[in-house]
């Protein structure tokens, strides 16, 4: 292992490996509470829990919250903001910064999200019902392979800590396109849509929760491919025209 034997250099890089740690795991904890929050299951609140408000104003403060997300999650993943960053922190830290305060909106989310219990619809054939809880675990399913297709560590900050603490170059970013990424161009995208619309009773609480969550994917989506064009230029665009964004194309065009 190749540290060097300056002890403050050391400590920064023990110190952001904590960091780096500490971030992941507070990833992981709310990725979980996630699940079972759209999924009503474990959790002390889910999204149909809490003390009711008038409709109009439930549906103000939980599209102001998905708002808070989407402008907050895109906002830090621009190559501008990045740059901002790094006057602030060491660049292996941006990523695990990133995570930290991805999860703490989401935690935000959780504590003031305002339930509005009236049904949209619901599904009492045991068939069906057990069809969509079968699809809402897959979602979840789908998300998990796809961060470990690319990098698990990597996307959630923590290989960069590892990289640093061993002293180990940083390597630029590979296109690649395993398994799932030959079939659609975000197949985490994708797996988020099918566990946030898979359920066998909708309220209207959710039903904003997935529309608004939705709505944000394909508009990320969009601004996240045009990073990746500029950084991987007429090949990413070859992918693009060859693969569907987050819906397999059935008529993929001949090589």
């Amino acid at each position: 292992m190749n540290i060097k034997n300056n002890p403050d250099r050391r400590a920064a890089r023990v110190i952001g490996l904590a960091y780096s740690t500490c971030c992941y795991l507070a990833f992981l904890f709310t990725c979980l509470y996630l699940i079972g929050f759209v999924g009503s299951v474990v959790v002390p609140k889910n999204i149909n829990d809490g003390p009711l408000v008038a409709w109009p104003t439930a549906v103000l403060i939980d599209g102001v919250l998905i708002i808070l997300f989407g402008v907050q999650h895109s906002l830090m993943a621009r190559k501008g903001f990045k740059r901002w960053l790094a006057a602030f922190i060491p660049a292996p830290a941006e990523r695990s910064t990133y995570v930290l305060l991805s999860s703490l909106v989401l935690g935000v989310m959780f504590w003031l999200w305002q339930p509005i219990p009236d049904t949209f619809w619901e599904v009492e054939t045991v068939w069906a019902k057990a069809l969509l809880a079968g699809l809402f675990w897959l979602g979840w399913s789908i998300v998990l392979l796809a961060t470990f297709l690319i990098s698990h560590f990597e996307l959630f900050g923590l290989k960069q800590a590892i990289d640093r603490w061993r002293n180990t170059p940083q390597q630029a970013p590979i296109f690649r396109t395993p398994l799932l990424y030959k079939l659609v161009r975000h197949p985490l995208y994708l797996g988020f849509l099918i566990a946030f619309w898979a359920t066998p009773h909708m309220t209207v609480g959710h039903l904003v929760f997935a529309l608004g969550m939705s709505v944000y994917l394909f508009i990320g989506a969009r601004f996240e491919e045009r990073d990746l064009v500029v950084l991987f230029g007429e090949r990413y665009r070859r992918y693009q025209s060859e693969v569907g964004m987050v819906v397999p194309r059935l008529n993929r065009p001949r090589r």
